[in-house]
This record gives C-alpha cells, structure tokens and sequence, in this order.
C-alpha cells in the first residue's frame, strides 16, 4: 500500500458492554462497512432588496448532522453478537466506537435502526445492520 493509505477492514464498530469500566469489542464478520458523516443544508438563499433583478445566489448553512455506520458480513455467534442481538430485538441504545483508520475515534450512543438476516441453501448464515447515532458523539483524533 502507498504511504497513508488506510486498509478498509480496519474501518470498524465496537460494541460497549455497559460496565464501568466499559470495554468495547469489534463487532466480528463484517466484510462490508461505511461511515457516513452528513449535515442537512438550511437554505438561507434571499434575493437582493436593492437590485431584485440581478442573478440570485443560492446560500446555505449546516442543519441536522447525521452519523450513520453500516456494516455487512458472516453472522458469528459469539458473546459479542448475543450482546448486540439483544439491542437489536429490544431496540435499546448502547454505547459504540467507530474507528476511522487515519482519521480517529467516534465515540458515543448509537441504536440499530435496520437488521436483516440472509441466507440460502449452501453459504454461512449473513446479516447487515444500520446504526444511527443517539446522542451527539465525542471525536478523538488519531495520534
């Protein structure tokens, strides 16, 4: 890989277990995964009081930020998987990490807000989730 290229596979979510002190663990068999990091625009676009005629530019401002991970990949029954399985059926916020690698740590409350199940007659069981932010998340960059 060139210098400051970033393997996709380290883009990751950890899961928190709700004890103090809270450790986070990956959540496993996610081969696909993204991070979205969005803000509507609020658009403050007003034509000109002195000359209406003229061309009118279009202005905005940042609205609503959205934080969004989605992952795909193998279903792997473990301890970590029970854990957030329970958080999906029950709908209940949990706390989360998501590394960016070369970039940093997002850390915060995040809910499942889609999971399916897929599988067919002859391959490994596979899932993908979404997962929205709950609350606003604390950045920390990477050393």
């Amino acid at each position: 890989m060139a210098l400051g290229e970033q393997l996709g596979r380290l883009l990751l979510i950890k899961l928190g277990n709700g004890l103090d002190p809270e450790v986070f663990s990956n959540l496993c068999g996610l081969k696909d995964r993204s991070f979205d990091l969005s803000a509507n625009s609020v658009d403050t676009t007003k034509p000109s009081c002195t000359n209406p005629g003229e061309a009118v530019q279009k202005t905005g401002r940042p609205g609503i930020v959205s934080r969004t991970f989605q992952g795909s990949g193998t279903f792997v029954s473990s301890v970590a998987m029970k854990a957030f399985m329970v958080h999906v059926i029950e709908a209940t916020v949990f706390n989360a990490q998501v590394i960016v690698p070369g970039l940093g740590t997002f850390e915060g409350s995040f809910f499942v807000t889609n999971f399916q199940a897929t599988g067919d007659m002859e391959n490994d069981l596979q899932f993908s989730a979404t997962f929205e932010a709950a609350a606003p998340l604390e950045f920390t960059a990477e050393a």
